[in-house]
């Protein structure tokens, strides 16, 4: 069987969950020696067998990013022909999936990650984008063979935004993780590089400046800590001008009121990410849309604490008051932010002053979202239920 996954973001050019799936996912794939698996990910080509790289067409330089995202899909598809099946991630890829799906003949399946019609606020960055991206990810998930939901939330959030799809067609196959990769190795000298006193309490949030990560909300909430308590943000990548603007500014008025406030703006390497969550008393994840949330996989893998909003996937990710606590989040019906702002950004202070003020505790459900990890969400296990889906849907 040969399988073409086609991507956005491939090794190295990965900044999100999205892309630490595929990567992770090909290599489990891979491992196993009776599927060929190519990559198609957008970029220049990679050093790597069976995997090709798409650069932006040079004819589409000044035309809007989701257009040049409709020709680099369309000079994947062509490509795949010859392929048993077509496996696409995110909406950047689905309309290449799709195509290819149409000119070969092949089953297609589509994993969402994400949903356009769940990111609203995606307007501000792709403008009259938007609707593009909207189209091909609606017509890519309405016309595939199957739809992977990467948790039972994102199934539910599928089968309301696409109604007309039929509830057999989405399957669930949680995100992954390698335990080996990411486990809890403490490094002084990196964390107080960082300006991180590896010695103190320190609050850890790993993320996007984007609107689905709720950075605003933990912000307001860091004001309600101990005073000797530190803030560490690694956190870039901003979608906008205007969420980075709203970051800065809350950053600014927090750091007027409290010393230990660490920003890292830029994309750490994997091992000062671990380095950091290894000396985390508690990892933030105040999400108000999460599909999973690879992230905190990774925190728990390094026997961090969590505290995270309860929604979408989250919920069955974290084990309320056994790896951490879940902070409820209420949404009016087709709109992402809170009800009450103030009241979810204090309710988070809460849990995490919760286990600020209790070590031991924070320690026990360190360690126990490491089992978790190594018991429900190792790659091995989620390779074989992906190569389910697809046996499922050849002759």
């Amino acid at each position: 069987m040969r399988v073409d996954v086609l991507t956005k973001e491939y090794p190295p050019n990965i900044y999100g969950g999205a892309g630490v799936h595929v990567a992770e996912l090909v290599r489990a794939l891979r491992e196993r020696g009776d599927i060929e698996t190519r990559v198609r990910a957008f970029g220049s080509p990679v050093s790597e067998d069976g995997t090709s790289g798409y650069a932006d067409l040079p004819d589409l330089g000044g035309a809007n990013p989701a257009v040049q995202t409709m020709g680099v899909d369309l000079a994947m598809a062509g490509d795949c022909v010859g392929a048993d099946l077509v496996h696409s991630h995110t909406w950047y890829a689905n309309f290449g999936g799709h195509v290819a799906s149409l000119l070969g003949g092949m089953p297609h399946v589509v994993t969402a990650h994400s949903l356009e019609p769940m990111r609203p606020w995606k307007a501000e960055q792709l403008g009259g984008g938007y609707r593009l991206s909207s189209f091909m990810e609606r017509t890519a998930y309405e016309a595939a063979a199957a739809v992977v939901a990467v948790s039972e939330g994102m199934r539910q959030d599928v089968l309301r935004s696409y109604p007309s799809i039929s509830p057999e067609r989405v399957k669930v196959v949680h995100n992954g993780i390698d335990s080996e990769l990411w486990q809890r190795r403490p490094d002084p000298d990196t964390v107080r590089r960082h300006g991180v006193d590896p010695d103190g309490k320190a609050v850890v949030f790993v993320g996007r400046i984007t609107r689905q990560k709720g950075l605003p909300y933990l912000l307001r909430a860091a004001a309600q800590l101990p005073p000797d308590v530190q803030l560490v943000l690694c956190a870039g990548a901003p979608d906008t001008p205007e969420i980075q603007a709203e970051v800065e500014s809350l950053m600014t008025e927090l750091r007027a009121t409290r010393q230990g406030v660490v920003w890292i703006a830029e994309m750490l390497p994997r091992a000062e990410v671990i380095a950091l969550l290894s000396a985390a008393t508690v990892f933030a994840c105040p999400s108000i849309y999460e599909p999973l949330g690879i992230v905190n996989l990774e925190a728990m893998a390094c026997e961090a604490a969590v505290v995270a909003s309860a929604t979408g996937g989250i919920v069955e990710v974290v084990n309320d008051g056994e790896t951490g606590f879940l902070v409820p989040l209420e949404q009016a019906p087709g709109e992402i932010d809170p009800i009450d702002p103030e009241g979810f950004a204090r309710a988070f202070a809460e849990k995490v002053n919760a286990l600020i003020a209790d070590p031991e505790l924070a320690q026990m459900m360190g360690q126990a979202g490491r089992r978790r990890v190594i018991d429900h969400f190792a790659w091995p296990a989620i390779a074989d239920q992906t190569l389910g889906v697809y046996r499922s849907l050849l002759p």
